[in-house]
């Protein structure tokens, strides 16, 4: 049997562009590195308010730091993000709240379509400039990503329920309690140990962790528990072979690669 995948919760806002670097380069990587990967939308704004922090391009070095890094991490993990014009509009005063009440409906009613649907809310905000917060403009991201106009017209209808709201803060509050002072942040359950990452420049550390991680399985054999056992010599050397090169080589060459959505 195969050893059991770990799980990582990625945290996200579709404000924020570090967190679709983030994003990307775990859906990308989540079948090689045998993880689990579980999307857990959240609200940057809560997690602000909650921590105290405020958004880096408040601070003006911050601002002209953030636009020429994420140009060349862009450039990087070829993900195309361009910044809106009125950036200080889209980011501080129109925020995301309705779109990350939508993206949790989407979990809560049809999980397998949130990768693509926040893909695409990211693909308006952070790469054609166009909205996120009104209807049509949500209505219109969902249907592009794949999902039927009367499903997202009603999940539409949702986002103002307090099922979705509660789920909404709760896992604002979760993220929050593993330590988050900002998005994204990437939480790595490993057996018996958990790991808070922040931002998108943590993969070569989270490759180490899932290294030093993959010398033993976990395999159930029936209801009462799991029995601990020795992966094969040769699994154990491929595995960290395949570590060692992704550690090396989360680059642009690397990544093409690996599954490309642009």
């Amino acid at each position: 049997m195969g050893s059991v995948p770990r799980t990582l919760e990625l945290f996200y806002d579709v404000l924020s562009p570090y967190s679709w670097l983030a994003f990307e380069v775990l859906c990308r990587y989540k079948n090689i590195w045998n993880v689990s990967l579980q999307l857990q939308p959240t609200l940057i704004g809560g997690i602000m308010r909650d921590s105290g922090n405020q958004p880096p391009a408040m601070l003006p070095r911050k601002a002209v730091y953030m636009r020429s890094d994420v140009r060349l991490l862009s450039q990087h993990l070829q993900v195309p993000i361009h910044f809106p014009k009125d950036f200080f509009s889209v980011i501080l005063k129109k925020g995301s709240l309705t779109a990350m009440r939508f993206l949790t409906a989407v979990k809560m009613e049809h999980p397998e379509m949130l990768e693509k649907v926040s893909r695409e809310l990211w693909m308006r905000v952070w790469s054609r400039d166009e909205d996120i917060t009104e209807p049509p403009s949500i209505l219109a991201a969902a249907e592009k990503a794949g999902m039927s106009m009367e499903q997202a017209q009603e999940l539409l209808k949702r986002v103002s329920t307090p099922q979705v709201k509660n789920q909404l803060k709760e896992t604002t509050e979760a993220a929050c309690k593993y330590g988050a002072f900002g998005l994204p942040i990437t939480v790595a359950h490993l057996h018996d140990e958990t790991h808070m990452l922040f931002g998108s420049d943590r993969m070569e550390l989270l490759a180490y962790l899932l290294e030093s991680h993959g010398q033993r399985s976990l395999v159930g054999y029936g209801p009462h528990g799991c029995k601990e056992l020795d992966t094969t010599e040769a699994t154990q050397q491929q595995q960290q072979s395949l570590f060692s090169h992704v550690r090396r080589h989360i680059t642009r060459d690397a990544v093409a690669t690996t599954c490309r959505h642009f």
